[in-house]
């Protein structure tokens, strides 16, 4: 009988998944120990705490699965009355999945500005069902008073919070879709394609740049964060297929891109001096015997000194390289859902404010225009006519 427990127990090890937020690790004793290490707003309000579980397996997974099932009886309280008003809306919002797979500078960001939402007007105590486009716009504009990209921030945080609404059926009608936005001209500095030539042909001539140089360059091709692509994994890269995938920091959206040949060229050498660890761009030489990824002010600082080093003007900024990208994809031509599918944005209106509008955007404007145009066919005969005229009068 003891035979067969034990072989059960190792079965039930061997066949079950650890439970949610159950960590394991191999401590000096030889042994792994468990921990759970639930999220952090449940600690905060005090449903459950963080604890060590032991190295019994068995033991571990009981304990674990008692602090889940009180962590499941507090959501399942959570429901929002669809007479409830905004602000419960707001409470139960920084509750769920979808707020807490946010990184924490983006939650910080998103309740500063559904406070301010909750605020305007005494919105957090109007009902859920009686909020309506008109008092959305008037909200708006006194958003405005205090900046255009102030006011398009929270009316895009607001957005979001009136999708999770829908989906979890507390109402059917988001406020803010109708709203129209005003536009700012990009105050970002776009860099030319000469200027990313020469940042790379630096950082890839020197070793100790090489990470920096693949960073930038990554962030250009694919029109990405600097900060996704500093902690970027070689299980992101698909060599056999040629691809990248990639699930970004800030909202958590999946995109799939291609790899050129350029690139891919440079990512295979990478590979071969730096494929034995995770990192696919990590700092060049090892920290206390291993191999980490750059921290993001380490990254403008070494960027900085390439961009000395190459002669480029000073004002351009890394962080922008995602915003040239979407430009240059907007002067190609580029559909807007497209761009979308390669930047990862969920709607047009958080992808205007990258676009800026350059000669090349005009002139293809104007060519395309002109492919349909009849005015230049006969304004030759124009011109003939104005100088036969001429000669007439003389």
């Amino acid at each position: 009988m003891i035979g067969s427990y034990r072989q059960m127990k190792r079965h039930t090890k061997m066949t079950r998944a650890l439970p949610k937020y159950v960590s394991k690790r191999k401590q000096a004793d030889g042994l792994e120990h468990y921990r759970f290490n639930p999220s952090q707003k449940y600690i905060d309000m005090g449903i459950v705490k963080r604890m060590s579980l032991g190295a019994d397996y068995s033991k571990a997974i009981l304990d674990a699965d008692e602090m889940n099932s009180i962590i499941d009886e507090y959501e399942s309280c959570q429901v929002v009355d669809t007479k409830s008003n905004l602000q419960d809306l707001f409470n139960n919002y920084i509750q769920s999945n979808d707020f807490s797979m946010l990184r924490d500078k983006t939650q910080k960001d998103y309740i500063y500005n559904l406070k301010t939402l909750l605020e305007t007007d005494y919105m957090g105590r109007i009902k859920l069902g009686s909020i309506t486009t008109p008092m959305m716009k008037k909200a708006y504009e006194k958003w405005v008073k205090r900046g255009i990209s102030f006011a398009n921030h929270i009316m895009a945080v607001a957005n979001t919070l009136f999708s999770y609404a829908i989906e979890m059926g507390y109402t059917q009608i988001n406020p803010c879709r109708d709203v129209k936005r005003k536009m700012t001209e990009c105050d970002r500095i776009i860099w030319t394609n000469e200027e990313v030539k020469q940042f790379l042909n630096v950082a890839y001539s020197e070793f100790k740049y090489r990470s920096i140089g693949l960073i930038v360059h990554m962030a250009y091709e694919w029109g990405q964060r600097i900060g996704d692509m500093r902690l970027l994994h070689w299980s992101n890269i698909q060599f056999d297929t040629q691809r990248l995938y990639l699930k970004q920091s800030k909202k958590r959206k999946e995109v799939f891109l291609p790899i050129n040949d350029n690139l891919f060229r440079v990512l295979q050498k990478q590979h071969s001096d730096f494929g034995f660890q995770d990192y696919v761009a990590p700092r060049p030489y090892p920290i206390n015997d291993g191999y980490r990824p750059y921290l993001l002010q380490n990254v403008s600082k070494a960027g900085k000194r390439v961009m000395d080093k190459a002669g480029l003007r000073k004002e351009l900024q890394l962080m922008h390289l995602r915003a040239t990208a979407i430009t240059e994809m907007n002067d190609s031509g580029v559909d807007i859902n497209q761009i979308m599918s390669v930047s990862g944005h969920a709607n047009p209106q958080s992808v205007k404010p990258y676009i800026k509008h350059t000669f090349t955007s005009a002139n293809y404007a104007l060519e395309k225009r002109n492919e349909n145009k009849t005015l230049d066919k006969t304004s030759n005969s124009w011109y003939k006519h104005s100088n036969a005229d001429k000669e007439t009068v003389v």
